[in-house]
């Protein structure tokens, strides 16, 4: 009974720190992209932090070449001391500043293409306490994701699939997760209602893939038909001779000549 009660606890507990963990926005880990949006802003990430190492860098290089002014020289332990100076920003900045992963409740706010970024950063903090299979529907999510943002922010503004996609990606998505979290470990195979927590995520991120992919083509169809009617007012104003290129009318001069 005492190895059950220590059990049960265990879960409770390991149980509130993935809730406490995943309602604050995730674990602040360097972690495979799984879109373009994700990956642009870790690469900014290490722009700023090669930055500030560089700065860390020409610092300590003047602070040598002003002690050794002062001083005569700074000796071999004066290189030392620089190269450990140099060893200690290096350190310090391959980890800091920490990569800013967005709360949930943050995902669907800014640009179509911020939200797009935000998604993706969070579904990567995310993806360590999934299954394998909701695990690839997550890394199939992110190229849908990063389509997505493209053709919304050519998307008129008042396009109905900007509304539909902040509910589906800013709140749905992230809501189905956070409640797939909040199940024990042990738990999640178990079967409730007639499935298990591991199938009803792996079957609720299907369905949300498949409505990101229906409205990837409500977009699309919406430039194909605007592409469609330019197309027969290109015909109905200039009629077949707007075909006619170069060729035809060199052609003219020689048909001259030659009569």
């Amino acid at each position: 009974m005492n190895d059950l009660t220590r059990d049960s606890d265990r879960l409770i507990s390991e149980g509130r720190r993935l809730r406490d963990d995943n309602r604050s926005g995730g674990r602040h880990r360097m972690v495979r992209s799984i879109g373009k949006g994700s990956a642009q802003a870790k690469l900014k990430l290490w722009a700023k932090r090669g930055g500030m190492f560089a700065g860390a860098v020409l610092a300590i290089l003047i602070a040598m070449a002003i002690a050794g002014a002062v001083l005569g020289g700074i000796g071999f332990w004066g290189l030392v001391v620089a190269f450990f100076a140099a060893l200690g920003a290096a350190i310090l900045f391959a980890n800091f500043p920490r990569l800013s992963v967005p709360q949930a409740g943050d995902l669907n706010k800014g640009t179509p293409r911020q939200m797009v970024a935000r998604t993706e950063l969070w579904l990567e903090q995310q993806r360590p306490a999934l299954p394998a299979p909701a695990v690839q529907l997550v890394d199939d999510l992110g190229v849908k994701l990063d389509i997505l943002g493209q053709q919304l922010e050519t998307a008129p503004a008042g396009h109905d699939a900007i509304r539909d996609i902040r509910e589906l990606v800013g709140e749905t998505l992230p809501e189905m997760v956070q409640s797939y979290t909040r199940v024990p470990p042990a738990m999640r195979r178990e079967e409730h209602v007639g499935a298990t927590a591991d199938q009803r995520l792996v079957e609720g991120l299907g369905k949300i893939s498949g409505e990101i992919d229906a409205i990837n083509r409500k977009i699309a169809d919406g430039a194909l038909d605007d592409l469609a009617v330019q197309h027969r007012y290109l015909g109905y104003r200039y009629g077949e001779g707007a075909g006619s290129g170069p060729a035809d009318d060199a052609g003219a001069p020689q048909e001259q000549a030659g009569s």
